[in-house]
């Protein structure tokens, strides 16, 4: 018999490259993923809602807002939402662990 449940445990998690991810569930077309960086990943906007929830280190969350660029600076436990049409990228300060929960196929 398989078990119905696993245990993630984020503060020991890597990736062998930056934003390498562990898929943790895909709830009906959204998925859950953990994500290892030591590096920004790039400017995009999402076709869906995404949350970004920081479990480890810290992370610089660059966002545009009325075509100006705003920074917000996400320390573990912080969770940044974006919405449909929201541009942003995130700046990793060191090496941080992220959960992502968006839209299954978003970039």
């Amino acid at each position: 018999m398989t078990s119905n449940f696993k245990i993630f445990r984020s503060k020991n998690f890597t990736a062998d490259r930056a934003w390498g991810a562990e898929s943790v569930a895909n709830l009906n077309g959204t998925t859950v993923r953990l994500h290892w960086t030591d590096k920004p990943y790039r400017w995009h906007t999402n076709d869906g809602e995404e949350i970004f929830a920081v479990l480890g280190g810290e992370v610089q969350m660059h966002y545009r807002e009325q075509d100006e660029e705003k920074i917000t600076l996400l320390n573990a436990g912080d969770i940044f939402y974006a919405g449909i049409g929201c541009e942003h990228v995130a700046h990793p300060v060191g090496e941080a662990r992220i959960l992502v929960i968006e839209k299954e196929g978003s970039i």
